[in-house]
């Protein structure tokens, strides 16, 4: 509880200041927003955190496998996410709906915190109930950015506490997260995002060693704000677990450490548009299938997110 009270004063800082910075966006000062308490004084909230990287402001972030799939740009922003989670008929069926909210802040050019994953699950499932989830922070690090070309390359690593609730399938484990994610504009108004990274859980038996690969790809539609999107992931299991007794995957959102997973891999797609009025706002939906014959947990998705941006 004693890390409660200033992640707290973080959240509210920097949604504060981002919800400024859409109302004054063409304000060039940012000590003149007075905002409660001056938390943004010489450019930076609480001192610390600097403006995003404005650099690639074309670009739009990925939604699908939202907890790994990362934007290789150093962002200071709130994004606040909703997903409703269809599980096939032969676990039960039914749904779970997520309440959760990520926070990146930069503290150099290059380098940013990240607090990828928290939130509350309701359940309307017969397999799992209603609880907290993990909680995972850490650091990215740009490693190469052209802005002639639109092009970076950003890596980093994750470390997720297992704080969540046993009845809503998580607290099984901490596990590391590592990872690299690149972006370019690949023609003009097309955008290709690409990250892929390894699960690597502290628990083996009670977890699986996962590698993923997601690509995004983007069409920006003239200067309406609007762009149209598709994403792809691949999740591969690279070792079996002792946690559940069936050879079922968890995907992105759970790590169950099923049997009998070693060596099998599932693939989902996802269709969405976002909506970007300017380079502090990113309001968008995607609706997610899987693509291959094995589903695990995933029967359909439908994520919406609501991104503020410093």
């Amino acid at each position: 509880m004693r890390f409660l009270k200033p992640c707290c004063l973080l959240a509210c800082a920097l949604i504060n200041a981002m919800v400024a910075s859409v109302q004054a966006d063409d304000l060039t000062d940012p000590t003149e927003w007075n905002l409660t308490g001056a938390l943004v004084s010489d450019g930076r909230i609480l001192g610390l955190f600097r403006e995003s990287d404005h650099q690639f402001t074309d670009f739009i972030s990925p939604m699908t496998n939202p907890v790994y799939f990362e934007d290789p740009r150093t962002l200071t922003e709130a994004r606040a996410i909703f997903i409703n989670h269809s599980l096939p008929s032969n676990v039960g069926g039914g749904s779970v709906q997520v309440y959760a909210t990520q926070l990146r802040a930069a503290l150099t050019e290059n380098l940013s915190i990240i607090a990828t994953k928290d939130g509350y699950i309701v359940s309307e499932s017969p397999i799992l109930n209603d609880g907290f989830a993990d909680v995972s922070a850490g650091l990215k690090l740009n490693v190469f950015k052209d802005v002639e070309s639109q092009t970076l390359l950003s890596v980093g690593t994750v470390f997720e506490i297992p704080a969540g609730s046993h009845t809503a399938l998580q607290g099984n484990g901490g596990e590391f997260h590592l990872f690299a994610t690149g972006g370019t504009e690949f023609l003009p108004g097309y955008h290709l995002v690409s990250g892929s990274g390894f699960r690597l859980p502290t628990n083996t038996t009670n977890q699986n060693q996962m590698w993923y690969w997601s690509n995004h790809v983007d069409k920006k539609l003239g200067c309406s704000g609007f762009y149209l999107f598709t994403e792809c992931n691949w999740y591969y299991y690279m070792s079996s677990g002792n946690g559940l007794q069936a050879p079922i995957g968890g995907g992105d959102l759970f790590n169950l450490g099923s049997v009998g997973m070693a060596g099998d891999s599932a693939v989902t797609g996802a269709y969405g548009v976002k909506y970007k009025p300017g380079k502090n706002l990113e309001l968008g939906v995607a609706y997610e299938i899987p693509y291959s014959q094995r589903r695990d947990l995933l029967q359909n998705r439908l994520t919406v997110d609501l991104i503020l941006r410093y």
